[in-house]
This record gives structure tokens, C-alpha cells and sequence, in this order.
């Protein structure tokens, strides 16, 4: 398993990143995580759609409650063909239940609990704190990536409006 160290910091601590480094012009590369139902949910599954993936360390952190919540709200301006998901190491019974109690309808929540799949395909497993780093990728509808974002502190918030405008690009 390749280790990248010193890519991102949490609360200023130098982490270790598992995994590849994606690069923009990269295929898009297949996972499969749990959604709050317990079933398995793979890119696959969206195959054909603009795909925004923010991966976040745990929706029950203040940082990835406001970005979640934020992703919800941008999502009811966008079309059909984007599909939104957030990607965590939380249970998929916490997300479902952080969800209900947020409110969020858009955002298709993901859990990487189970064999952290989708971290480790992307490069953004912490090794140290085994969580997901705070990263975001946009991937057209022929599953090739098109923007990244790999947010320096982790207890940081991304770039929403360079997230949006990369999807809204591919419109």
C-alpha cells in the first residue's frame, strides 16, 4: 500500500495518506461502500451522471456537518445528471440518523466502514486516525476525473465555489 506523508495536516499534525495519488484526466476508480440501508453502493451505480464525491473524516464533526449541509443546499440548484455523495468511516446507523436530524434529502450519504474501499482507491484513508481525509473530487459522466481537492487541514473547509464551478463546467 503506497504511503504519502505530509500531503495534509489535522489540527497541524502531519498525517500519512493510503493510497494512490489521483490525478485529473484519471478513470475514476471503482468502489463499494454502504449506504444508510446496509446495502452496497459502487460508482458503478452512477454511471452516465456528473458525480461530486466529498469524502469527509465523520459527519458528527462541526466542519463536516456545515460542508454536508452545504453540499445539501448547492444540490437543489443543479440538475438531474449531478449526484452528490458524502463518503465517511462513520456507521451507516449514524449517518442515517445525523441525516434525519440535519435534514439532508440531496446528498446521498456513504459509508466506507466496511473495507474502506473507496479510501483506499482514492488515496484518502489517514493512516494514523483511520478516517477519511477532508477531499472532494468531480467526475464526469464517463467516470474520469475532473477536479480534485485534497484540503490541506483536514479540520479546514474546502473550496466550495471550485468544487461547483468544475461540476457546473461539465454541465
Amino acid at each position: 500500500m503506497q504511503e504519502r506523508p505530509g500531503i495534509i495536516t489535522f489540527k497541524g499534525n502531519p498525517m500519512t495518506l493510503l493510497g494512490p495519488a489521483l490525478a485529473v484526466g484519471d478513470k475514476a476508480p471503482a468502489f463499494t461502500a454502504v449506504d444508510t440501508g446496509l446495502a452496497p453502493v459502487s460508482l458503478a451505480d452512477f454511471t452516465g451522471k456528473i458525480k461530486i464525491i466529498s469524502a469527509v473524516p465523520s459527519l458528527d464533526t462541526p466542519v463536516c456537518d456545515t460542508e454536508t449541509r452545504r453540499f445539501n443546499q448547492e444540490a437543489a440548484t443543479l440538475p438531474d445528471n449531478v449526484v452528490l455523495l458524502t463518503v465517511s468511516m462513520d456507521l451507516p446507523f449514524a449517518q442515517k440518523r445525523w441525516c434525519g436530524a440535519a435534514g439532508i434529502d440531496r446528498v446521498k450519504t456513504l459509508s466506507d466502514y466496511r473495507d474502506r474501499s473507496f479510501g483506499l482507491a482514492y488515496g484518502v484513508v489517514i493512516k494514523e486516525l483511520m478516517l477519511l481525509s477532508r477531499s472532494l473530487f468531480v467526475i464526469d459522466a464517463t467516470d474520469t476525473i475532473r477536479y480534485l481537492q485534497h484540503v490541506p487541514e483536514v479540520t479546514s473547509e474546502p473550496d466550495y465555489a471550485a468544487v461547483l464551478a468544475a461540476a457546473k463546467g461539465l454541465l
